[in-house]
Order: structure tokens, then C-alpha cells, then sequence
């Protein structure tokens, strides 16, 4: 039976090389001229550090653009509210998503559902497993998938015949 999983992963190295840009152009740039500007990483959170909040706005463009660049998908980017440490300075933590949450999963799921396709999918941890009798109906089900959901990065992996 021809498979393949729904998955939602962001490629860690990639984020850490992002990053590194970030800093070193925030380093050289002269509108940060004598700032405490960064980003620090520590696995999947991302806590960007500045003088105030027009300047954490600009490093979490320059962080965007970066990231773009190295085909990471912003959209699995979860902004906490930002927090005032002493004085002007402010800092504000970035959680990159990974994994499918329950509530997208079964809204992914109900959507293969109601497509009457004859496939079958069930939620396997943090991934998506369709399983069809043939391969032209598990490609119409990536098609409705990435028609359907649009707010949140998924990739198909594990294709098998």
C-alpha cells in the first residue's frame, strides 16, 4: 500500500547559520552603533535581545529575511509578547514550531475526509500518515493539503509504493 507522512520539520542547522548572520550584521551595521543588539539560540527558541523596541522590530526583520534566505518557512515562527528587562532595554522570545499539533492534525484530517478520496489517515505522533490504494490518489490528497492549509509550513515526506 503507497504511504507517505505530513510533517511539519525546520532544518535546526539552518536556523543556527541564520542566526550567525543576524548577529554579524547587526555587529557591522552603523544604526546599531554601540547597541546590546542579538540573537540568542537555544534549541528551537530564539530570544532576540535590544535597546528598545524599534530596534528589536529591525533585528526581527534582518532574523526573517535571514532565515528566508536559507529556505527556513517564517511561518513556523511563534512570537511571544515582548518584555521590558532594565530601562529601555527589551527582549522578546521566538519559538520555532515544529511538529503538527492535535488541532491541525485533525483539521488535516477532516479535510481528507470530507474530500471522499479513498485513502486513510491518522495522526502518529507529531505526523500525519496517509495511506491510499494508489499513488494518483495519495498525489491528489498532497494537492488538497497544501490547498487547505496555508497558515502553517507542512512537508511530504516518506513517498512509498
Amino acid at each position: 500500500m503507497p504511504t507517505f507522512d505530513i510533517v511539519s520539520e525546520v532544518d535546526k542547522q539552518e536556523v543556527r547559520n541564520a542566526v550567525e548572520q543576524v548577529n554579524k550584521e547587526v555587529s557591522a551595521r552603523f544604526d546599531f552603533k554601540g547597541s546590546d543588539a542579538r540573537v540568542e539560540q537555544a534549541d528551537y527558541q530564539l530570544t532576540i535581545f535590544a535597546d528598545d523596541e524599534f530596534k528589536l522590530e529591525q533585528v526581527l526583520d534582518i532574523l526573517r529575511i535571514k532565515l528566508t534566505k536559507r529556505n527556513v518557512d517564517v511561518r513556523c515562527l511563534d512570537k511571544n509578547p515582548i518584555d521590558k528587562i532594565s530601562g529601555n532595554k527589551v527582549k522578546q522570545l521566538v519559538i520555532i514550531k515544529t511538529g503538527i499539533e492535535v488541532g491541525l492534525a485533525k483539521r488535516i484530517i477532516k479535510n481528507i475526509k470530507d474530500s471522499k478520496l479513498k485513502v486513510q489517515a491518522s495522526i502518529q505522533g507529531e505526523v500525519v500518515r496517509v495511506v491510499g490504494a494508489k499513488k494518483d490518489v495519495l498525489q491528489d490528497v498532497i494537492q488538497l493539503v497544501k490547498k487547505s492549509i496555508d497558515s502553517f509550513p507542512l512537508q511530504f515526506h516518506n513517498f512509498r509504493d
